[in-house]
This record gives structure tokens, sequence and C-alpha cells, in this order.
């Protein structure tokens, strides 16, 4: 019976062994397909590292050698600049000490009148020993802090001088040593087709250089509102941080002052920027020197315009230009004997006086609007005496007048 009980608990046993070691080899077998595929891959890298670390030498073939010199064929000397190239560079080194990198600081405040430091940058050149700097406006703007940097990387602090909203203009000084004056040309006889530069500060990168030509003359309208007559269209590159550098001819005189720039949406240059004629700069700089600001002119007189139509209907003797509605008194227009409306009129439901003079031309220039009257008084400052075509009744001729201050109005 021992026996018996033995033999059944030596074979129990034997199979509890048995189970427990087949289990063991269930769960291995299961490990080993579990991390076979990261084995796989490690086994793989390894073999990749190998083979790129230890298997990347080319032999060279038979014909190359390595020689203990190595001769280069190099030019005899500097090269000759052509006639072209030399100018680009005489102009370059002649405006370069007067072109200055403009950095403008302000304050504007958040939703929750928070102060919120705001900087500018753009460009400007030295027009005088005694430190002033020609810019645009909307360098500047209304800023308290303006930073001046000149082409030896010298900064100073600057002053705004006179400030020209309407032409985009701003005058801003500096004391230093030694200052180098840009020479201001003569922009009335500029060509489409004649060659021009730009230098300045795009996107901060202080003293670049573009060529190119004067693509067109025209008037334009500035995103700030300011009316350019005879505007410098230009394809040399002009970039943010360009405006308030001058515009020059290959004299190297500045012709202009780069303003503005058409960039389809792209905030840099698509080759068509404009530039500020320098006579128009050149007409209002002893006002933002002396005054701070400009005294515009003014012609002193409410005005009416006329085309075909209107002309006809109330009998003018021309069919465009501008009537005299009423006179400022005391006004420029008032002073030299020009004549308000007499005649009370309607337009529509508004009522109007007629019978006044009519203005057609202003020293030789037609004037068909109020905005032909604003480009003409653009061209004069305070004080200038111009020459008035008027029609009085039937008869035509000329009044000298000596213009007032916009104050008066337009």
């Amino acid at each position: 019976m021992c026996d018996s009980l033995c033999s059944g608990t030596l074979l129990l046993e034997v199979r509890l062994t048995f189970l427990v070691s087949h289990e063991r080899n269930v769960g291995a077998i299961k490990v080993m397909k579990f991390l076979r595929p990261f084995i796989l891959g490690i086994l793989l890298a390894g073999a990749f590292y190998w083979f790129t670390t230890h298997n990347n030498r080319v032999t060279p073939p038979g014909w190359v050698a390595r020689p203990t010199h190595v001769e280069l064929s190099e030019a005899a000397g500097p090269e000759k600049l052509d006639p072209e190239e030399q100018n680009n560079v005489e102009v370059y080194h002649k405006v370069i000490p007067s072109v200055v990198n403009i950095t403008s600081k302000t304050v504007a405040y958040d939703f929750f009148y928070g102060p919120v430091p705001q900087e500018g940058q753009g460009s400007g050149f030295i027009i005088d020993k005694q430190g002033h700097i020609l810019t645009n406006y909307h360098v500047v703007g209304d800023s308290g802090q303006v930073d001046v940097t000149l082409h030896n990387k010298k900064t100073y602090k600057a002053v705004v001088i006179g400030r020209d909203r309407g032409h985009d203009l701003a005058v801003v000084q500096i004391q230093a040593p030694e200052v180098v004056a840009a020479v201001l040309g003569d922009s009335a006889s500029l060509q489409v087709g004649q060659k021009v530069f730009a230098i300045g500060n795009p996107f901060g990168l202080a003293g670049t250089m573009t060529r190119g030509i004067i693509s067109s003359l025209r008037p334009i309208r500035s995103p700030e509102g300011a009316y350019i007559e005879e505007a410098i269209q230009t394809d040399a590159a002009i970039n943010p941080g360009n405006s308030g550098g001058p515009l020059l001819n290959s004299h190297g005189e500045v012709i202009g002052i780069n303003s503005m720039i058409a960039t389809g949406g792209s905030n840099q240059s698509a080759g068509i920027g404009f530039a500020i004629p320098i006579n128009t700069a050149k007409a209002v700089l002893n006002d933002l020197i002396t005054l701070g600001t400009v005294r515009r002119p003014s012609l002193g007189i409410v005005s009416l315009p006329i085309g075909p139509e209107l002309a006809q209907e109330i009998g003018l003797p021309a069919d465009y230009g501008i009537l005299v509605v009423r006179t400022v008194p005391g006004g420029a227009a008032d002073r030299a004997g020009l004549k308000g409306g007499s005649q009370r009129a309607y337009l529509g439901a508004t009522p109007i006086m007629i019978g006044g003079d009519l203005i057609v031309a202003i020293d030789g220039e037609s004037i068909g609007d109020q905005q032909d009257l604003a480009n003409s008084m653009n061209k004069h400052r305070a004080g200038d005496t111009v020459t008035i075509t008027i029609y009085r009744s039937k008869r035509k001729m000329d009044v000298k007048v000596v213009l007032g201050e916009a104050r008066e109005r337009a």
C-alpha cells in the first residue's frame, strides 16, 4: 500500500514538475516573441551604423595623386573697374558719410491703458554743417526720443526740429563734430530712364546701395495721406528702413527722399518705389528749421469747381476752372482785388453765390478743381507772389497775388 501511495505521489510530483517546466517554457517563448522585433531592430540599426561609419572610404582611382603643393590660377592683380562700375563706387563713397540710421521710440497704450513702448527705424541724410538731417515724417512721427547713428557707427541723441506731415518730411538735429553734408540737386528737370541710386538702411542693413532708373514721374498719395506731386517712381530696390534716405543721380546729388513702396502685400520691394522730389523739400526747409512747421500758402477763398455742364448753365466764358464764391476778408485774394459772387443761385438744393471771378490758371498752369489749386499751393510758400489768370464776366485778365498763410482757408 505504501508502495502504491509513494508511486502515486512520485508520479504527481513528476507531472507537476513537467507542468511548471512547460509553463515556464511557454512564458519564455512569449517573451522571446515579444522581444524579437526589438532585437531585430537593434541588430539592423547596429549593422547600418557599422556600415555607414566603417565602409564610407572610397578608393580613389589610380590617376588621383596628392601633391605636396597646389597651384591655382590667380588674377595678376585687382581687376580694373569699367566706367559704369567706377561711377557706382564714386557715388557711394561720396554720399555714404552723409547717410544716417534713425531710430525713434514712442509709447503707445494698450486696451487697459498700459504703456507699450514702440520703436521705428529708417534713414536720413545730413544737409548742413550744423547737423540738420532731412528724413520722412513717418520715420520720426511724434516720437519723444530719436537716436541717430552715423556711418562711423557713432550714435547721437537727436532733437526733432521740424515736422511737415503734409509733405511727409521732418528735420532732426544732432551735435556731432565734422559732419559731412550731402549735396542737394535739382529735381525740376528729371527724365524717365535716368539712372538713380538709393542709399539707406533696409531691414537695418546699414549703408546699403541699390541702383535703378526713374520709371515714371507721377502724383501719388501716401498711406498717411500726404499728397506728393511729381513723385519719382523708381525700380531701384527700396525696402522698409530705406524711408528718409537719399535718392541720387549719377553725380551723387540728392534728387529725392525715398518715401514709400508698392509691395503687393509682401512688405518688401516689388520693383516700385517712390521718392519725394528734393525741390519739394527745399521749398519748406527754411520754415522747418526756423519755425518748426511749414507756413502753408493760401489764396483765402471759398471756391466751386466748374465743369462744362455747370459752365453752360450759369453762362461762364470757360468750361473749366474754379469759381470764387467768396473771399476771406483780409486774405490774399481779398487784398489782391479778386471778386466773390454777388448773385444768389441754387446748385440742386444748395444755395451758392455766382458772379465772382473764374480762376483758370496759376503761373500758367491750368486750374480745373480744388485739387489742382492745392497742388499749385504745394509748390509755394506763404509770401510768394503768383500770377492768377481769371475771367471777370467775359474779360480775361492776370492778377498778381501775394499768398497768405493756410489758416486763412484754402
